[in-house]
């Protein structure tokens, strides 16, 4: 997608150079990159698809008594991960992802520091671009014993560790930002426990890119996570995975009655 690649490049001109960060009022860093990352992709994609809406992480979010009507919209978090930004260790993202029926139906994560991005939409496939080679199509991979588990780099939480011990044998690896849906439909690994609050335009387009390579993203009652579909943008707890067979049996009260 073009538009994500002048994002990514904008991205980049203010990454290779001192940048200063403020905090939101959410206690989140911001950044000149995310803003500068969200009006190349504002404006692409008016030029693209003037009639669909877009809800983006870094601009005025329409109400819920206008977002309820939409039948379709762009999900947009220009810089996903600014927290490994600032530390510049190269794992964060752009996610775009277009949401029809309350369903993502395409995806496009890029990471434009570590010159790769995936593309996936329902019914096609799902696919990985590194700099410099051709599309490659990808597809989750059968569950590795011991199990590879990626999490948050920057949230760790009590929740997330009680769930962890539910499973068999595992080896976990922190990632930032998006990448962790990406690794999964790659087949690099095969579960992604998420516990604690995350926005839409944080999941849409991991999830798409990461369905459309045979993977899912459930609740923890086993529904898949959907969009638009109330006033709060705010997700709840979830997981991504290549095969519902190892998911472990988890009880909620465990993160507070285990030490």
């Amino acid at each position: 997608m073009p538009i994500v690649a002048r994002a990514g490049d904008a991205i980049l001109r203010v990454y290779g150079d001192a940048f200063s960060v403020v905090q939101k009022s959410d206690d989140s860093p911001l950044t000149l990159a995310d803003l500068e990352s969200q009006r190349v992709i504002l404006a692409g994609l008016a030029a693209l698809t003037p009639s669909i809406p877009v809800l983006s992480e870094e601009s005025a979010q329409a109400p819920w008594a206008e977002r309820r009507a939409w039948p379709q919209l762009w999900v947009v978090d220009p810089l996903d991960g600014t927290r490994e930004f600032v530390k510049r260790n190269g794992e964060f993202t752009i996610n775009v992802a277009l949401v029809v029926a309350h369903e993502p139906v395409l995806g496009v994560v890029a990471a434009p520091a570590l010159g790769v991005l995936y593309w996936g939409a329902a019914g096609i496939g799902a696919f990985r671009v590194r700099q410099g080679e051709d599309a490659a199509m990808i597809r989750v991979s059968r569950p590795q014993d011991p199990l590879r588990v990626v999490g948050s780099r920057s949230h760790a939480s009590a929740s997330t560790d009680a769930y962890l011990r539910a499973l068999p044998g595992h080896v976990t690896k922190g990632v930032g930002s998006s990448l962790k849906f990406c690794m999964i439909a790659e087949g690099d690994a095969d579960l992604y426990p998420r516990f604690g609050p995350t926005s839409e335009w944080d999941t849409a387009a991991g999830q798409a890119v990461l369905e459309a390579a045979g993977g899912r993203v459930t609740r923890l009652d086993g529904h898949r996570l959907r969009y638009n579909c109330r006033e709060s943008l705010l997700n709840g707890d979830f997981v991504a995975f290549n095969d519902a067979a190892i998911l472990p049996r988890y009880d909620a009260t465990d993160a507070q009655t285990q030490p």
